[in-house]
């Protein structure tokens, strides 16, 4: 095992696990983290989704944000719950002061989009500056989370919070901070196990940090160098009857840990990289990751102790992404990068197809428009510059990850053209739909429920469906 994550004496220090319940449950067709069920980024319901959509077409609604925000949705019930930021960086010339800067949870009516409340966390103006590649993240990065009961999130240095699903802050606690060596900030999101919200609070103090859902009070933590490059959000995998692993890729490898006491279970040797921005995927007990900063690819069995990596990689490969997680449908593994579409098989990691998604939109022209995207972070202000929150993504650097129901693909690019394809064993292409000519940066992962997919930007949170799933709610 690499020196730069943990040394071997601490990896040993840390093996050991209670047995364990399964983890929470998912209600049935929420989408009640970043993902969804569980991460897989797959829709557990078969309502039809569309294939085609734009402004005229198949858009049941488009709502205004408070602010910007590269979070995901999530969609509990009958409500959606969305984060992001104002008070500074939000798009003019002049950034403003950082002290007045606000983190929000926004409600919304998952029928009409119209907003059932919206609560802030002010600043401590203990902040990062809007600067750097801090630009390409911004203040709300980290999609919620949901028991059903209680909405969690995590800002960061804003700290972790708690509110019940009238908009009640239950509590607030911080977990660091700190800042991220490379100016990156961080972006890991909260998910939960029984009892715990689990935080992967990266930048703000090195740590995997479990807080009990009641009181938000720290329950365990385990601190890591590793965890300083690390992006991704954690799995929950079922073993067996008595054991789950919560599983995180981090720079050079997979870890496992027990969920209720935060111990490390097993490790594994991965890609040789620095940093891990991408979250891993899992079907059945088989983790599959990868990444692009140094890059590689890998499927390794969960479960076991200690360092695994002779008995439980199933393959490893060259295969390359970015920031983009991996999806894992019927045996194949799907994921894009750089405006490629890859497919391998989740068996042996061979090649199924690679294609480039191409151009072409089913919207009118504007910025960004028929695969194009456009500069500078969240603003216009160029990469690195001011202007937050109100412009094209940058070429290259697409944040979103895929997501699938009705037998389909969906991916955002960050310039706004949202890719469908047929799942299968052959690249087809069905359609590249836009949902606005305007200049907004679309970093988050869509979130679909019932038939409805929701679909974030720096300025707007868009809902389309099929009228006629519209017409049975």
């Amino acid at each position: 095992m690499r020196s730069m994550p943990i040394s071997r004496r601490g990896v040993l220090a840390c093996l050991g696990g209670l047995a364990l319940k399964a983890g929470t449950p998912v209600w049935g067709g929420d989408w009640s983290r970043f993902r969804g069920p569980n991460g897989s980024g797959i829709a557990i319901e078969t309502v039809p989704t569309p294939t085609t959509f734009g402004p005229e077409e198949n858009l049941q609604w488009k709502t205004t944000l408070p602010g910007p925000g590269s979070s995901s949705p999530i969609v509990v019930g009958d409500r959606v719950y969305i984060t992001c930021w104002s008070g500074y960086a939000e798009g003019r010339d002049d950034l403003g002061d950082l002290r007045n800067l606000k983190r929000h949870l926004v409600c919304l009516d998952r029928q009409t989009g119209k907003m059932v409340w919206d609560r802030t966390i002010d600043s401590d103006g203990q902040e990062e500056a809007y600067r750097g590649m801090f630009a390409e993240n911004g203040y709300a990065s980290h999609t919620p989370v949901s028991d059903g009961e209680r909405i969690y999130v995590y800002f960061g240095k804003g700290g972790a919070a708690a509110f019940d699903l009238s908009g009640e802050r239950l509590w607030l606690t911080s977990l660091g901070k700190e800042s991220d060596r490379r100016g990156w900030g961080s972006a890991s999101s909260p998910v939960l196990y029984d009892d715990l919200v689990i935080i992967t609070a990266s930048a703000e103090s090195q740590a995997l940090v479990a807080l009990d859902k009641q009181t938000g009070k720290e329950v365990w933590r385990k601190e890591a160098e590793g965890f300083a490059g690390t992006w991704g959000t954690p799995v929950l995998v079922k073993v067996d009857d008595s054991r789950t692993d919560l599983v995180l890729a981090v720079p050079y490898e997979i870890w496992g840990f027990d969920p209720k006491t935060g111990k490390l279970r097993w490790y594994c040797e991965a890609m040789n990289t620095d940093s891990f921005c991408s979250s891993v995927a899992v079907d059945k007990d088989v983790i599959y990751a990868v990444e692009g900063r140094g890059g590689g690819s890998i499927a390794v069995r969960a479960g076991g102790s200690g360092d695994v990596t002779k008995t439980h990689v199933v393959w490893s490969g060259r295969h390359n992404s970015r920031i983009s997680t991996p999806l894992v449908v019927d045996g194949r593994v799907y994921f894009i990068t750089g405006g490629i579409a890859n497919c391998i098989t989740a068996e042996k990691g061979d090649k199924v197809f690679q294609a480039r998604l191409g151009e072409g939109g089913n919207a009118p022209a504007g910025p960004g428009a028929g695969g194009r995207q456009g500069r500078g972070g969240f603003g216009g202000g160029g990469f690195g510059g001011p202007g937050g929150g109100r412009g094209g993504g940058r070429g290259g650097q697409d944040y979103s990850s895929p997501v699938a129901a009705d037998g389909k693909l969906y991916y955002v690019s960050r310039g706004g053209d949202i890719h469908v394809l047929k799942l299968g064993e052959t690249f087809e292409k069905l359609a590249t739909n836009r949902l606005t000519s305007e200049a907004e940066d679309f970093s988050g992962t869509p979130a679909i429920s019932d038939g409805q997919i929701f679909i974030r930007s720096s300025r707007h949170l868009y809902c389309v469906s099929l009228p006629e799933v519209r017409s049975q709610k």
